[in-house]
């Protein structure tokens, strides 16, 4: 009895991480629809797109019943986040110029060789699940890990600055609320390849809340001191950048981790 309420309780919790994680994935659209409208991808970086579809993969060869048992909910999201990411991937490879074309299409390639790899290794050379877990699952972490370095690194910038411009209250909010709910999805029953990512995710989302209430003034005012002496507004310059790389990366290396 106490084990299928567990259950229950894990599977409600899954699909409102995945609905989460989801919304995530998709909050580069209005980028790409800019990209599309202009024809180029001018100074936009793939390095967000590459770096989420790694972590997808792994992520869902983590989920296969042959590795990591009972884990469905971690294969739907991150299977939805490896084709959205792919599609990001199409169109930017489309509206580059070649040298840009070339080189995603490059790492693209190491990307699925590396992941067919350690599919296959883990597979042959590993015979039981708990092992394929634990050799997957430690990859897993360690590509998580290498991606929260952006959040670190915007968190510090808003820290520098003073000043939130460069960090999306709705992003962060969405982003913590990501961490909470595959944090929690972890602990039904534990399962510490997802707890220690999505641990650190949730504490990385707790700061960033913060650190928008701390400078969430500082900022007005340093907008409004701007305007009044007639500069240009960088907000709209400071979300487009965002947009492609360092707000991206809060949103996909949190919501990539389920």
């Amino acid at each position: 009895m106490v084990s299928a309420v567990v259950n229950t309780m894990r599977n409600v919790v899954g699909i409102i991480g995945n609905i989460i994680s989801l919304f995530l994935f998709l909050s580069p659209v209005p980028t790409f629809v800019e990209i599309v409208k202009k024809g180029t991808v001018e100074q936009y970086s793939a390095a967000p797109y590459v770096a989420t579809l790694l972590n997808c993969m792994v992520w869902v060869l983590y989920g296969l019943p042959m590795v990591h048992p009972h884990s469905i909910l971690v294969i739907t999201i991150n299977g939805s986040g490896t084709a959205i990411e792919v599609v990001y991937i199409i169109l930017f490879v489309l509206y580059s110029d070649k040298k840009k074309r070339v080189k995603v299409m490059l790492v693209v390639l190491v990307e699925v060789i590396f992941v067919a790899l350690v599919a296959l290794l883990v597979l042959t050379l590993l015979h039981s699940t708990k092992q394929r877990s634990m050799a997957v699952g430690i990859i897993c972490i360690l590509f998580n890990v290498m991606m929260y370095a952006s959040p670190l690194s915007v968190m510090k910038l808003v820290i520098t600055t003073k000043s939130v411009e460069y960090m999306p209250f709705f992003l962060s909010l969405m982003s913590l609320a990501n961490g909470v709910a595959w944090t929690t999805y972890a602990f039904l029953p534990f399962d510490q390849f997802i707890a220690i990512p999505n641990g650190l995710g949730t504490l990385l989302g707790v700061a960033q809340v913060i650190l928008y209430a701390c400078y969430y003034k500082s900022t007005k005012r340093q907008m409004a001191a701007r305007q009044g002496k007639g500069q240009v507004d960088l907000s709209a310059v400071v979300v487009s950048e965002s947009d492609s790389g360092d707000s991206k990366k809060i949103g996909t290396a949190v919501g990539g981790g389920g």
